[in-house]
């Protein structure tokens, strides 16, 4: 019997890494979902149409789905319409991550390979979790949130939703990330940032 299908919603750049881990996780990618056909196509999956189509999603209804979008905007928007519509959205974990059993892991969630999450550490719904990011106990990531590679996230730390954690940064135990907050790589997060703001260095400055 063949598996149920899944689409995939965004086809560049964090698309290829989803439609990696997809296809080593031996899923039935059948197809992507982009504005146009796309010249490159790395992985030969069959376009399937636009998601803003009016008539994309009850055209794949029986499709399981995951999304490819970096931007955590773009990403909550395609996210809000699958779960107002009763689509099945898919949480892709590589089988190269290293996941406490006390950890909770939400919906819609994409966990690259060689992330580390401890116990009791709490992940929202449509996050991203870059290669090899560290997610120490008792983190607290909201929804809509993006880690990228190589971010230390000591214990307890909170991020707020739709922030954004550069590569490789770190930030302290304990440190509270507000929401729609941009933290840029390599950043050494000291003390706890308010809602909106962008920030930088070692320790981290805002601009």
């Amino acid at each position: 019997m063949l598996e149920n299908k899944v689409v995939l919603i965004g086809y560049s750049g964090h698309g290829y890494v989803v439609a990696d881990v997809a296809i080593d996780n031996n899923l039935n990618l059948v197809g992507y979902a982009e504005k146009s056909v796309l010249q490159q196509n790395p992985f030969n999956l069959n376009y399937l149409g636009s998601e803003n189509e009016i008539y994309f999603f009850n055209k794949n209804k029986d499709s399981k789905f995951l999304i490819g979008i970096g931007d955590n905007n773009i990403r909550e928007s395609i996210f809000k319409v699958l779960l107002e519509n009763d689509f099945d959205i898919m949480t892709l974990i590589s089988q190269h991550a290293s996941i406490s059993n006390y950890a909770r892991i939400g919906k819609g969630t994409f966990i690259n390979r060689n992330v580390s999450i401890n116990a009791l550490a709490n992940v929202g719904n449509n996050v991203i979790l870059n290669t090899a990011c560290i997610i120490e106990h008792g983190c607290q990531i909201s929804d809509n949130v993006h880690i990228a590679p190589g971010a230390v996230l000591a214990g307890n730390v909170s991020i707020g939703e739709r922030s954004f954690v550069g590569a490789n940064c770190v930030i302290k135990q304990g440190i509270s990330v507000g929401k729609d907050v941009i933290i840029g790589a390599g950043t050494v997060v000291l003390s706890d940032i308010p809602d909106g703001k962008k920030l930088v260095g070692n320790p981290n400055r805002f601009i």
